[in-house]
């Protein structure tokens, strides 16, 4: 399988610079792994919308797949409680 090239919307890597440190870093880490595995083992796809999500912590990670283009591409990361507004 090959490697998937990651993009960051500005509007989610503005929202990452304002984590806490610690929770960034995972945030990250977890980026990463979608490089490998763009649909692992607890994402799920969004209802009505073209989206996956995946968890981190009490922070999630929406992002959409290309795979025509092999790239993931993050749109929005947040606080579960505030990400799908």
């Amino acid at each position: 399988m090959a490697k998937y090239k990651i993009l960051l919307k500005a509007s989610a890597a503005k929202e990452l610079e304002a984590l806490p440190k610690p929770d960034r870093l995972r945030i990250i880490e977890r980026i990463k792994a979608l490089a490998d595995h763009p649909r692992p083992v607890g994402c799920e796809k969004l209802t009505g919308e073209e989206k996956y999500r995946v968890r981190q912590g009490v922070y999630r990670i929406l992002y959409e797949i290309h795979d025509d283009i092999i790239t993931v591409v993050v749109v929005k990361i947040g606080h579960r409680r505030e990400v799908y507004r």
